[in-house]
């Protein structure tokens, strides 16, 4: 597993899966979901997800987790304020928030970007998924302004997601950033497309250059993470792009 380079305060947790198992993990998942699969809804043998899921909750709790709250994530900006044990359904929503200790909130992955935040004190923590659509719409501005502390107490690991340099957009998605991203200025928003050349008018968009102008245009200074792609380390990451029959791997942060 991945554990964020960044200066969190010690009972904050956080890690991104891959889809290999961690050691000491078996992974139950074969085939397209081979093996480390954390995703219920995409195809996968539900028993063999369950099974990932235990092994993933076994692997986390001496570290002081005791369960783990996960959504049913729509590409939408809604913010779940996650208490005491995981809701009996996953909520629908694409960010969690949390000051409960041992309640991992969990996110997942196969090209989107994950997003994890504490505050510097260790009283907040909150994941949020920002595949282009949630991110246009704001899910991390929604995320930011969800913690009880202010912006600039707040610190950002982005996790594992596609590059810019593999990222292939329609001019459709530039153009929704273009009208609807709050925060950045016109000539920033821009400079995160790059056209490509050939037919069909297409970009390449760099999500993580799109998260920090937002993170920074909300007060988050403190923004780490973004050196991975889920699309090119193929042996590393599940990704949509590249196969879209593919399992997800899961990014997650907890107050231990």
């Amino acid at each position: 597993m991945i554990r964020p380079d960044w200066p969190a305060p010690p009972r904050v947790l956080a890690v991104s899966t891959t889809r290999q198992p961690a050691e000491g993990m078996a992974g139950a998942s074969v085939g397209a979901y081979a093996r480390f699969n954390l995703g219920d809804h995409v195809g996968d043998q539900p028993a063999a997800v369950a099974a990932n899921r235990r092994e993933l909750l076994h692997t986390l709790r001496p570290g002081g987790v005791e369960a783990i709250q996960w959504l049913r994530q729509v590409h939408g900006t809604a913010v779940f304020p996650a208490k005491n044990a995981p809701a009996d359904e996953p909520p629908e929503a694409d960010a969690a928030i949390t000051s409960e200790q041992g309640l991992a909130l969990a996110i997942m992955t196969a090209d989107c970007l994950p997003v994890l935040f504490c505050d510097r004190a260790g009283k907040q923590v909150a994941a949020a998924h920002a595949g282009w659509r949630g991110l246009c719409q704001g899910v991390l501005a929604k995320t930011v302004a969800s913690f009880l502390s202010p912006p600039e107490t707040l610190m950002a690991w982005m996790g594992p997601a596609i590059s810019g340099q593999h990222f292939e957009v329609g001019a459709e998605v530039r153009e929704a950033f273009l009208k609807d991203f709050a925060g950045p200025s016109t000539a920033d928003i821009s400079g995160c497309f790059i056209a490509q050349p050939g037919p069909g008018n297409k970009f390449r968009a760099d999500l993580y250059q799109l998260a920090r102008l937002q993170l920074k245009s909300c007060g988050v200074a403190a923004i780490y993470g973004g050196q991975h792609c889920t699309f090119a380390e193929e042996s590393q990451f599940y990704s949509y792009r590249r196969q879209p029959r593919c399992g997800r791997q899961a990014s997650l942060i907890a107050l231990v």
